[in-house]
């Protein structure tokens, strides 16, 4: 028999209105793979198995009378620690936030899940105020990837991805600033969508600015896109947010006759490892067979890391300015180095950085004139050592070339697995597409998927 804790969201919600398994049973499968693979993990910094169990009981007393709530009524759910959430502390990875406090406010995703019924297991890890591409911070130690322990998951969602990846609920919340869902899904074999910007109501604003998006981390397409359609719902708090999709994501028809599909291996300016190069350009060929029109083509942009740093850092010095000499001290190293630098840019760099962005949309706006979806590599590389910044001592944006590109142009853009190394470590296909499309970018990983199912051995935690 299968364990509850291995299926995905969408056969939990079956097996439920069958009566063939109960929230409860569910949830204790959930919380019993977190106390057996968490320890090595990490990926947690806070599990509520009372709140958690009470949640699944009320969820099967609905299911029972035949009146479940919401469409993720009695699903078990992880939320990154980034994300405000009633009644638990938000510590976003830092000594400087301190727990005793009201805690009386949810995130608008969080609210969503609420209303629709989820049972909210816990917090996962994430980098100090999500700054890097990899899980590591000085509050709650190093998270590890569930195909090698000895190995990064990526982040800043890292804690989120490697609780999916290793059963530890089947749904998750991250955020994706520079590829902190994206990375993530690539290094374990998970799928990750980043929306368009707007699409999932986000609340308090991120000192990211609009770099920073909220996005579904699951194990198959159909269950992101469930959670997408829970989501996405309004939220007055958020002025900047989208209207609700007038058609739910989940059940869109995965048909990709006729697309004309851009494959760009590299960018035009990227390195990538031959291994993962070969597991890409072979996904890619996968988009022929599904009746794509597929050629190889870049859009035409140089690598625009200078300016995206200018972005990013600038919005690490805007979290951190109120803290005090001791609280600085404590930080990150790494961070508190990139602060340093923000805080050094003057509004015209800023203005620069910006103007470089909007070109960077306009230009992917012209080259959706012609292609409907743009295939890359989701990283140049597999999983490196956990607890390193990269592999090389360079700071995490030198080998996320391809993930922080799409958040200066707000354009949704998803990780899906595509295959193993030979090392036997995951790699993951960037399916990035024009503002608005997120439905296309969802239909054609659901489509990817079926053709190449992701049949990976089970990861090792």
């Amino acid at each position: 028999m299968t364990d509850p804790a291995d299926l995905a969201a969408t056969d939990l919600l079956a097996a439920y209105r069958a009566g063939t398994l109960s929230p409860v049973e569910a949830t204790q499968a959930v919380l019993a793979r977190i106390e057996r693979a968490d320890p090595a993990l990490n990926a947690f910094c806070l599990v509520d198995p009372d709140g958690a169990l009470a949640a699944a009981r009320a969820s099967a007393e609905r299911w029972a009378r035949g009146a479940p709530e919401g469409l993720l009524d009695g699903v078990p759910v992880s939320i990154k620690d980034v994300l405000l959430t009633r009644g638990w502390p938000t510590l976003r990875g830092s000594r400087s936030i301190g727990p005793e406090q009201a805690w009386d406010e949810d995130a608008p995703a969080v609210a969503r899940l609420r209303e629709h019924h989820a049972v909210a297991v816990g917090k996962t890890t994430t980098p100090e105020f999500a700054w890097k591409g990899v899980t590591d911070n000085p509050l709650t130690g190093v998270t590890r990837n569930p195909w090698n322990p000895a190995l990064t998951p990526g982040g800043s969602s890292g804690g989120a991805a490697a609780a999916v990846a290793a059963g530890m609920a089947p749904l998750a919340l991250g955020t994706d600033g520079g590829g902190s869902v994206r990375i993530p899904a690539a290094f374990t074999g998970t799928f990750a969508l980043k929306p368009t910007y707007g699409r999932i109501p986000h609340y308090p604003a991120s000192p990211f600015g609009t770099l920073a998006h909220v996005g579904p981390m699951t194990r198959t397409v159909a269950d992101a896109a469930l959670l997408l359609d829970v989501v996405s719902d309004a939220d007055a708090r958020d002025w900047s947010a989208l209207a609700p999709p007038a058609v739910p994501f989940a059940g869109s028809e995965p048909d990709l006759s006729g697309l004309r599909v851009a494959y760009s291996p590299a960018l035009g300016f990227a390195a990538v490892d031959p291994e993962i190069a070969a597991l890409v350009a072979a996904a890619a060929k996968a988009f022929e067979e599904l009746g794509a029109v597929v050629e190889e083509a870049d859009p035409g942009f140089t690598d625009p890391v200078t300016d995206f740093e200018v972005l990013w850092f600038a919005g690490a010095a805007k979290v951190t300015e109120h803290l005090t000499g001791p609280q600085r001290a404590a930080l990150d190293p790494g961070l508190r180095e990139i602060c340093e630098q923000g805080a050094r840019y003057s509004a015209s760099e800023y203005l620069a950085a910006t103007a470089t962005r909007m070109d960077l949309g306009r230009r992917m706006g012209l080259f959706h004139e012609t292609y409907d979806l743009l295939l890359t590599p989701a990283l140049p590389i597999a999983a490196f050592e956990a607890g390193r910044e990269s592999p090389d001592g360079r700071r995490w944006t030198s080998w996320t070339p391809f993930t922080y590109p799409f958040n200066m142009t707000q354009q949704p853009a998803a990780s899906v697995p595509c295959g193993l190394t030979a090392a036997g470590l995951p790699a993951g296909l960037q399916i990035v597409g024009p503002r608005h499309a997120d439905a296309r970018v969802l239909a054609a990983a659901r489509a990817f998927e079926a053709a190449r199912p992701w049949t990976a051995p089970a990861p090792a935690a």
